[in-house]
């Protein structure tokens, strides 16, 4: 090969394969340009028309809504286990949306929001334990869960900020909403802040199944686009009212096509304050702890609800709920005494403590249930009545939630 041709090559310079070569720049072209550049200057503006009245009722409702809109990020420090891979993984933080509830420090969101989930399966796994909340003004706080519903996919978190920060949205009612009916889904998809989008009411009383294996009824189905991101954030009429909280997408589709759904306001509205008074909706206390399901892993311990401590006292103590006993003295955990796991509920399978709270959750108050335990290596049934149980004082957890 020439050096000509070499030197072509290696600056990008040589003809595309099939495509006629470049005529070189002539002096008459280079006057050309010289001369175009010498008049450069910016554009005149276009006269414009002004805004119609629905572009300016968009805008109206986007400004006086977007002070309560908030950016929901949750973390933890727990590390993932891959048992194939023998190795464990730091969890990436996760993102969400959310809204301001009261003049009382409270934000919505979705509950899977806070979630970890198993990166082979997507079933939900464990909450995280750092959440921060981030508000119109770009002021970031702590937050700390203090109320959820499972079986609705709803969280109410307690937002550390200064209450003149905090404004609520204006509530409506999902019951009024017809078809056809123009909405809006302000949120962060993908983590672009305070992203509005419009569209309509495209179905009413749908069903869609949550994360943990319950379903809501009488969902709002839209066409607005929502995005991974979106979660938790409102979806509001063309007054500015919330009417809905923007929960999830068609499935198998990972992204907006143009069917989305919305948790009605109406139930919003009637179990948000139910969980800010008593933390959840059916407050059956048994009676115990239980151990996170990352330190039950680690520990390779069975796969179910690891009782880690029992109340005196409790429904749990009256009915010899085992509690695994361990030695935290030499550096690590070692477990001393083998104790109770729980494995199914009413015959269902339990596999971590977010199905048993749902189980809990759904289950008829005051109404007798069974655990099946795994206890000496057999599966025991043990049956709890609460009917007639004195009200116990909730402990304060130690390496899990209470139930």
């Amino acid at each position: 090969m020439q050096w000509g041709m070499l030197l072509a090559v290696l600056l990008g310079l040589a003809a595309p394969v099939g495509l006629p070569a470049q005529t070189p720049p002539t002096a008459q072209e280079d006057e050309v340009i010289a001369a175009n550049r010498k008049g450069a200057k910016p554009r005149p503006i276009a006269p414009g028309k002004p805004l119609s009245p629905e572009e300016r009722d968009r805008a109206r409702v986007f400004n006086q809504s977007r002070p309560s809109v908030v950016h929901v990020t949750s973390s933890t420090t727990v590390a993932m286990v891959d048992p194939e891979a023998r190795k464990a993984y730091r969890i990436p933080p996760g993102t969400g949306t959310g809204f301001v509830w009261d003049q009382m420090g409270h934000v919505v969101t979705n509950h899977h929001v806070l979630m970890v989930e198993d990166p082979g399966t997507g079933i939900p796994r464990f909450e995280t334990e750092n959440i921060r909340v981030k508000l119109a003004d770009g002021q970031t706080y702590k937050a700390r869960l203090i109320g959820r519903s499972l079986a609705y996919d709803v969280a109410v978190l307690h937002v550390f900020a200064p209450l003149r920060d905090l404004k609520p949205l204006p509530l409506g009612r999902s019951s009024t909403l017809v078809v056809g009916q123009s909405v809006l889904a302000l949120g962060n998809p993908f983590g672009l802040d305070h992203t509005l989008t419009r569209g309509i009411v495209s179905a009413l009383g749908r069903e869609i199944p949550t994360a943990y294996g319950t379903t809501v009824r009488g969902v709002i189905q839209t066409d607005a686009a929502i995005n991974p991101g979106n979660s938790g954030g409102p979806m509001l009429d063309m007054a500015g009212r919330l009417v809905g909280m923007n929960t999830a997408i068609a499935p198998a589709t990972g992204a907006s096509v143009g069917v989305g759904f919305a948790i009605p306001v109406d139930i919003l509205n009637r179990v948000v304050p139910v969980l800010i008074a008593q933390s959840q909706l059916n407050p059956l206390e048994v009676g115990f702890t239980s151990m996170s399901a990352p330190v039950a892993e680690t520990l390779q311990l069975p796969q179910g609800v690891v009782v880690a401590q029992v109340e005196p006292g409790s429904l749990a103590d009256r009915v010899g709920l085992r509690p695994w006993r361990f030695d935290f003295s030499r550096g690590g955990i070692q477990v001393i005494e083998e104790g109770d796991t729980i494995v199914a509920f009413e015959g269902r399978p339990i596999l971590n403590e977010l199905n048993l709270f749902v189980e809990l959750e759904t289950h008829p108050p005051g109404s007798p249930f069974t655990f099946e335990v795994l206890r000496d290596g057999r599966r025991v049934p043990v049956r709890i009545d609460p009917s007639g149980a004195p009200p116990k004082p909730r402990p304060k957890p130690s390496s899990g939630p209470v139930v």
